[in-house]
């Protein structure tokens, strides 16, 4: 039992780290070489991680883990809908485009369209975003119910970037902003170096399925570019949830 628990615990921190090597997991893990080597041994044969290809040796995820956690969101539908919708943005916009997932309080990267311009942001698929400094993040907390909101601001706002909103009646306000445009803008908040904006996709009940983001350095853009960007994510995460089955209420 041991061992499984180990293998699956170097898992989980090769999935936080890679590429990585034998030696950075075991100190990260506290773990002897030998074992950390044994578990990565299984995990290659069992498909779920592989060699980089460039000495010194160092491992990364395979897809299947990516695939595996697809299927346990039920994520697999929502990219065959979004990733069309997604090349027509990236198309249009030339930025890279990011699809990302709740995932109880925390919010997963799962599928990534990259720009063809040269200085580009590059985030690893199964990143996890922080909820109030990330613009997909926001996107998704701004569509949850005020109830799901009032949890996440209890457990505390940590503070990434002096942009970053870390008070609790300023992200309520923010959050405010977002419902009424449409999407949720990132401005250095969780990393200096990055721009984004995103909105949410919504599932058929309405709630946030997943959100969608331009991602792009911060200074390639200004307020009046991300909002010009804002529009193009909003009408394409409109178009995936339309069809998710999700239709939007009548107004009188």
């Amino acid at each position: 039992m041991q061992n499984v628990l180990n293998t699956l615990r170097v898992l989980e921190e090769l999935a936080t780290r890679q590429p990585v090597g034998v030696a950075e997991l075991a100190r990260a893990m506290d773990l002897p070489k030998s074992t950390v080597q044994r578990a990565l041994g299984t995990l290659r044969t069992a498909g779920w991680i592989r060699q980089t290809g460039t000495p010194p040796t160092r491992w990364t995820l395979t897809t299947k883990a990516l695939l595996v956690g697809r299927q346990a969101t039920g994520e697999l539908g929502l990219r065959d809908v979004a990733v069309p919708v997604m090349e027509e943005l990236r198309r249009a916009t030339d930025e890279t485009v990011h699809l990302a997932v709740p995932e109880g309080e925390r919010v997963v990267l799962v599928e990534r369209l990259e720009t063809t311009q040269p200085v580009r942001i590059v985030l690893p698929l199964g990143q996890h975003l922080s909820g109030h400094a990330s613009a997909n993040g926001k996107a998704i907390l701004a569509a949850r119910t005020p109830e799901a909101v009032e949890r996440y601001v209890a457990d505390g706002l940590t503070r990434f970037t002096e942009a970053t909103i870390d008070d609790p009646e300023a992200l309520r306000a923010e959050l405010r902003a977002i419902r009424a445009r449409g999407y949720a803008l990132n401005e250095g908040e969780w990393r200096a170096d990055v721009a984004a904006v995103a909105a949410a996709i919504l599932g058929p009940d309405g709630t946030p399925a997943a959100s969608m983001s331009i991602n792009l350095p911060a200074g390639r853009c200004d307020r009046k570019r991300l909002e010009e960007l804002g529009v193009h994510v909003r009408a394409a995460a409109r178009e995936i949830s339309t069809a998710l089955g999700y239709e939007e209420p009548r107004t009188a």
